[in-house]
């Protein structure tokens, strides 16, 4: 008996002169001071040490192959053990993997389990609790401490009611959590947010699926080739990244220095060297020019420009002139979300601004989330924050944390007089064309064909002459007029009565040959009356022919004739009237009397060739001529 007590105290003081290597902490086998626990490949290696010229002992993880002690994680931070502290690493009765000292449980696992479990470290860097089927049961990736390794997530998880994100160490030999923290805001679409308490000091943007944040200065320094793995559903919001090859050692971590420091291990420099620390200049900043501003640098120095300086305008000018951007900026013309009435500009190249208060779907198109947007008039804007996927974003507050400088495309919304062609969405740019086609190519061919049918027409009637059939009702006409009109052929009174006595107040326009006015007759029918000018060098029986030869044209496109008036020099045309526009509004404007008017749709030149064209194949007078060009419908 007193030999095996002898033995015992032999192997205690063996196991404490000797540090072990650990491939497995069970309830058989334990951690003491001097030992550490090393992963399969002997990447990682987990132990007691002392941070910096601290006198307390810590629990933690680092990498062995590098003679530089690089912590990655530290178990008991808020729980430092003064260094003559008698420490030990080991699995309870209960199952629960704890660290004593003195034989005082000062941190745990805080899980309960069955007997039977182990804890080993991965190649990963993770330390994990499993049970005999190799399940999971309790993983150190759950609780991360400064630094993000690969394989690890940040965000959360809805399900177990965990959320990851990495917090500083408060100082290099204190490993207790600082304020600065990188998490993942999951108020809306989910971003990376590095925070500084509650105040937020700078953030990457929207994830993008397969894309690292910083890839592309990494891929760029150390021919690196990262995978990406996002998770946006129901259960989680996560975000992992790993590394193609893995022989090159990187991490990125977060100090108190408020920054996010990515370092890459070099063999041939035996250290680690920063690759990248954001913020790197004053415009990551975060929100420094306010609402709908963009920050630029200016000879070295900050500055900030409204997003869009047509359309946005410094709330505070003179804080503004002062360097002091805060106010941001504002509308000129603000929204009235008057249905059918706003659009949207698009911005490229950008950093999206903050998806706090954003709204977003996995499964839209863009011409559905313009829809979407549209409909609501709290939407300020909408975007596609991943190229990759159909991802639907919307924003329904100001935009906050525009940056000029990205590769991202946005849709602002704007009030109707803030649109131009080349500015609106794509829909809306491509609905905008075809508008614009079919305004200038459908009226040109109708145009031309009108004039070809009205040719052939007026050929065919000169070699097969038919007596017309009885018409309407004949006022003031002789018996060879009442024989010949298929029109009415309308008394002066009755046109002056329904014109007002041709008041200016019911003047539609004016051509080449005289003025149109709308009327109504007595029997409530509204009509186009057109005055042909006095000055006409047409005669009584070839102003009818020409009013019989347009009667004759039947097409969906023209406009109907009622009838004339023929009484002394007096010569009317009388249409049904159209509420809709005509070509000649298309081609002219809005008043025939603008020269400026036949630079529209068609162009100047067009508008010559299609008179020639009637020219060439009618003889029609001018006066009629001009009539049949003015009064082509446009049907919607």
């Amino acid at each position: 008996m007193e030999g095996a007590a002898i033995l015992l105290f032999c192997l205690l003081f063996v196991h404490k002169s000797y540090a072990a290597e650990l491939d497995t902490i069970s309830d058989s086998s334990f951690l003491t001071d001097g030992d550490t626990l090393v992963s399969a490949a002997g990447i990682f290696e987990l132990g007691f040490f002392k941070p910096g010229s601290s006198q307390n002992r810590y629990l933690g993880i680092w990498y062995k192959k590098i003679s530089y002690k690089t912590v990655v994680w530290v178990a008991n931070r808020e729980h430092p053990v003064p260094d003559a502290s008698r420490l030990e690493l080991k699995i309870t009765d209960q199952g629960i993997l704890g660290l004593f000292s003195n034989s005082s449980m000062i941190w745990s696992c805080n899980t309960t389990t069955s007997r039977n479990v182990t804890a080993k470290l991965r190649d990963d860097g993770n330390l994990v609790l499993i049970d005999q089927q190799e399940r999971v049961l309790w993983q150190s990736f759950d609780y991360p401490s400064d630094t993000f390794l690969p394989g690890m997530k940040i965000g959360r998880d809805y399900v177990r009611r965990k959320e990851w994100y990495l917090s500083s160490w408060k100082s290099s030999d204190d490993p207790a959590p600082g304020e600065l923290n990188l998490g993942t805001d999951t108020l809306g679409y989910p971003e990376f947010k590095l925070r500084q308490g509650a105040l937020v000091k700078y953030r990457k943007g929207p994830w993008r699926d397969k894309l690292f944040p910083w890839g592309s200065v990494l891929s760029k320094s150390l021919a690196l080739t990262f995978r990406v793995d996002v998770i946006i559903n129901e259960n989680e919001v996560s975000f992992a990244y790993n590394i193609e090859n893995s022989s090159i050692l990187s991490r990125v971590t977060v100090n108190s220095s408020v920054h996010i420091d990515i370092w890459a291990w070099v063999d041939n420099a035996r250290g680690w060297i920063p690759v990248l620390s954001v913020p790197s200049d004053p415009r990551d900043t975060y929100n420094v020019c306010g609402a709908y501003g963009t920050s630029s640098m200016d000879l070295f120095q900050q500055s900030c420009n409204c997003l869009d300086e047509k359309r946005f305008a410094p709330k505070n000018q003179k804080g503004w002139d002062a360097r002091d951007w805060s106010g941001g900026c504002i509308r000129r013309t603000p929204l009235e979300c008057e249905d059918g009435l706003e659009g949207f500009i698009k911005y490229s190249n950008v950093t999206l601004p903050d998806t706090e208060n954003t709204w977003f779907n996995t499964s839209m198109t863009p011409e559905e989330c313009h829809t979407k947007c549209l409909q609501n008039c709290s939407c300020m804007a909408y975007a596609n924050p991943d190229d990759s996927q159909s991802i639907c974003l919307l924003w329904f507050s100001d935009l906050l944390d525009i940056q000029a400088i990205g590769d991202s495309d946005i849709f602002v919304r704007m009030a109707s007089s803030e649109l131009d062609s080349q500015s609106i969405s794509e829909k809306n740019q491509e609905g905008s064309n075809i508008k614009i086609i079919l305004v200038v190519i459908i009226p040109g061919v109708l145009l031309i064909g009108l004039i070809i049918a009205t040719w052939l027409c007026y050929a065919w009637r000169k070699q097969n002459p038919t007596k017309p059939a009885g018409g309407g009702k004949i006022l003031n006409a002789s018996k060879i007029q009442e024989e010949d009109m298929e029109q009415p052929i309308f008394s002066f009174s009755t046109i002056t009565n329904a014109t007002a006595n041709f008041s200016p107040d019911n003047k539609l326009g004016e051509g080449g040959f005289g003025p149109v006015y709308k009327g109504m007759l007595e029997e409530g029918q509204e009509i186009a009356v057109k005055r042909l000018s006095k000055n006409s060098s047409q005669g009584h029986d070839e102003f009818k022919n020409e009013v019989i030869f347009i009667s004759k044209l039947q097409h969906r496109n023209l406009v109907k004739i009622l009838g004339c008036c023929i009484e002394g020099d007096e010569k009317l045309l009388v249409y049904e009237y159209m509420p809709n526009k005509s070509l000649d509004s298309f081609i002219f404007g809005t008043s025939h009397s603008k020269k400026q008017g036949a630079k529209s749709y068609l162009g100047q030149e067009k508008l010559k060739a299609h008179f020639l064209i009637g020219e060439s194949v009618s003889t029609l007078s001018k006066e009629l001529r001009e009539d049949l060009f003015t009064c082509i419908k446009i049907h919607d």
